[in-house]
């Protein structure tokens, strides 16, 4: 798996101050996107064992209280990306007690393969669809476009929640 950037302090990027990883692979080409660098799963740095410590010490860093690691792209879910996601997703878990995972992906709910879906049941707040420029709001919170949905993960089920109002 490779990645294009990794910000260890993030505001931008889920509820409160984040670990924010931006994968390398996306088969959306969305019209509009702001990171079309990310498309290629060879693009980028070799995700390594080093960089996943850090992601780990940096959740885990006292001095710095992070709610929690973010994963977005390109598209974390991309067929390249899901063995080392998956592994991630479960350190995180196992490592880094109490906090959140977010994940954002161009792939709806009802098109994610049984591997997807074990990821997704794994972390609490998945973001999904594609973006869609034509439906592109700036107002909306977590989103590009209106047809995205954002879903609260409990138990591996996926309630969609209105977080603009």
């Amino acid at each position: 798996m490779n990645y294009h950037k990794y910000f260890p302090v993030d505001v931008l990027n889920g509820p409160g101050t984040r670990c924010t990883l931006f994968l390398s692979g996306c088969e959306h080409h969305c019209r509009g996107c702001y990171n079309q660098s990310t498309w290629s799963p060879d693009s980028g740095h070799l995700f390594d064992d080093a960089l996943r410590r850090r992601i780990i010490a940096d959740l885990n860093d006292p001095e710095i209280r992070r709610r929690g690691l973010t994963l977005t792209g390109g598209d974390p879910l991309h067929p390249a990306n899901v063995s080392a996601v998956t592994e991630l997703v479960a350190d995180v878990r196992r490592e880094c007690p109490g906090k959140d995972i977010w994940l954002w992906t161009g792939y709806t709910l009802n098109e994610l393969t049984s591997e997807q879906q074990a990821i997704i049941k794994q972390v609490d707040t998945l973001v999904d669809g594609k973006f869609e420029q034509d439906l592109a709001d700036r107002r909306l919170k977590w989103r590009g476009s209106s047809n995205q949905v954002v879903y609260q993960i409990n138990d591996g089920i996926a309630t969609a929640v209105d977080v603009d109002h």
